[in-house]
């Protein structure tokens, strides 16, 4: 058993298993084992409709992984901020960050109890890293949380982490708002990173048509999913300096030398980029 901050008692017998769960759905598209037969269900599902959906999950946290060492290894980011942070499998924001720099602060958000359960039984190096159960809709609740600002100096830059959160952000939770709440937070020389669900253009309409099926399966199974256009992923960076080569498919984002990139379904689908907050 483990509590949170408000003393909310999180135990085995409050994980729902018959239905699926976005955390383990996520865990069993990369081959993880923290997942139960609802969340096999739901991803044999959506592989009928994107036979190669899992690679998407294996793609974002491989664009993660990439991200992450440019902001502690050639940035020099010392304190990373990662909402919307899931299970912690295998290669997690605080995996990769400490494997460069073992002193780098980091704290995982996450709303999902099993998340905060799963993660607090893993995480050990509490003078580094915690977890916090917060809600990105909520974002300054997220910001005044005292566990947050235990290990997040607000007057240093922060690495901010939105990995493939927003497309579960419905419009009438407003993205955008809660994009731009969080932005303003970040002190000048933060760096923003995000990932996203992006829909493929027009001209490529029968790919645009499966994605919009798609996105039926995860609203009516998960209840959230969106896939939208570039211009509305864009406005998520404000008026932040985007890093080259700006917002692309998450396998163009700085790919080691040499490395094949298909360009698939998977390629047009999952879209993310990383900004800088300059000095005012």
């Amino acid at each position: 058993m483990t509590s949170d901050k408000d003393g909310n008692r999180y135990t085995v017998a409050d994980i729902d298993i018959t239905r699926p769960n976005v955390a383990r759905v996520y865990d069993c598209f990369l081959d993880g084992k923290d997942n139960f037969a609802a969340d096999r269900e739901f991803v044999r599902q959506a592989l009928e409709i994107a036979p190669k959906a899992g690679m998407s999950a294996k793609n974002n946290r491989a664009f993660l992984s990439r991200v992450v060492r440019h902001l502690v290894a050639d940035v020099g980011l010392t304190q990373l901020l990662d909402i919307g942070s899931g299970l912690p499998t295998q290669g997690n924001v605080s995996e990769v960050a400490h494997a460069i720099d073992p002193t780098v602060h980091v704290v995982h958000v996450d709303n999902d109890p099993i998340v905060y359960t799963h993660s607090k039984a893993l995480l050990t190096d509490s003078w580094t890293t915690d977890i916090v159960v917060g809600d990105v809709r909520k974002p300054a609740e997220i910001l005044a949380d005292p566990d947050v600002r235990k290990l997040i100096d607000f007057e240093k830059p922060i690495g901010l982490l939105l990995f493939a959160i927003l497309h579960h952000v419905t419009d009438d939770d407003e993205p955008g708002r809660i994009a731009a709440q969080l932005r303003d937070a970040m002190p000048d020389g933060s760096y923003l990173a995000l990932s996203s669900l992006r829909l493929p253009g027009p001209e490529l309409p029968e790919l645009r048509a499966v994605t919009i099926e798609g996105e039926k399966l995860l609203v009516g199974t998960l209840g959230s999913g969106r896939w939208r256009e570039d211009e509305e992923i864009l406005t998520w960076f404000g008026d932040w300096e985007l890093l080259e080569p700006g917002l692309v498919s998450i396998l163009d984002w700085r790919p080691a030398p040499g490395t094949f990139i298909e360009r698939d379904e998977n390629y047009h689908s999952f879209f993310g980029g990383v900004a800088r907050k300059p000095a005012r």
